[in-house]
């Protein structure tokens, strides 16, 4: 009885909140909510932050602890990822999309996921380029096995973390979100970018960088001084100054940003201290 109990601790139940946030992301999607979805896998961010946070505070920290974040993130940061990025590929070839004749955004994506549905079974051409969005699932199920074995990812990263890569997507329906039928430079922009000719190779190159051997900055501080934690102190500064200024376009320049600076440490940094 005992053991049972154990099983359900204050992380362990973060950690499974963590995957009912993916689940709500993946539901909302497919109904046509890619505005809200993002928001399910921001909650499910923070709550796996605070998971392994309070597993090391608490000294709760165990096996089945390790395998159940693997699990929870492989739902939302996964799949959940892969899920919004389909239901939005499969809205953007619908040519009546962005035009929208001022249909909420959630009937427009339902009509138009519908209408990819009607393809599919009647063998279109380019009926199946949404599926591509799960080679992010795909790539991320190897990343995490991988990173549950590798004893060199104590304080960093080997490959894109999976919450991260996520992020990064949960930008583009959002921006579909604020800008669908704004005529200004930035809907144009918006336009340009979230289309299949750019969010299909972004999902390839991004997916690669998830099982890469790029060492990427983790935000595990041993200390707070400034000496150590230079890049992370960068890192959160500008993201800090970003958010408030260009809110969502912040989003997906804060993980390129993030990219920028693991690969600078790591071929500059890093080899003027050896």
């Amino acid at each position: 009885m005992k053991s049972t109990l154990s099983m359900f601790n204050i992380p362990n139940l973060f950690t499974a909140s963590n995957m009912l946030c993916g689940i709500f992301a993946i539901l909302l999607s497919v109904s046509g909510r890619i505005d809200l979805a993002p928001f399910a896998i921001y909650l499910g961010a923070i709550l796996d932050f605070f998971d392994g946070f309070l597993a090391r505070k608490l000294n709760q920290q165990g096996e089945l602890g390790k395998q159940m974040d693997s699990l929870a993130d492989m739902i939302t940061f996964g799949v959940a990822p892969g899920v919004m990025m389909m239901v939005l590929l499969a809205s953007v070839l619908n040519p009546t999309f962005y035009t929208g004749n001022g249909t909420p955004l959630d009937w427009s994506v339902q009509i138009s996921f519908a209408l990819w549905i009607e393809n599919i079974m009647s063998g279109k051409a380019f009926s199946f380029l949404p599926f591509l969005a799960l080679i992010i699932p795909f790539f991320s199920i190897f990343r995490l096995a991988k990173f549950n074995i590798d004893t060199r990812q104590s304080d960093s990263f080997i490959g894109l973390n999976t919450p991260a890569n996520t992020i990064f997507f949960t930008s583009f329906p959002l921006l579909c979100f604020y800008y669908r039928g704004d005529h200004s430079f930035a809907g144009e922009l918006v336009r340009t970018i979230v289309n299949p000719t750019v969010l299909v190779p972004l999902i390839i190159l991004m997916s690669i960088l998830l099982v890469s051997e790029i060492p990427f900055f983790s935000f595990k501080f041993k200390h707070f001084k400034w000496k150590g934690n230079e890049l992370r102190f960068l890192f959160l500064i500008t993201c800090g100054i970003l958010i408030p200024t260009i809110l969502v376009w912040s989003i997906p320049i804060i993980i390129l940003l993030y990219i920028l600076l693991s690969v600078v440490e790591n071929l500059f940094i890093k080899k003027q201290t050896i």
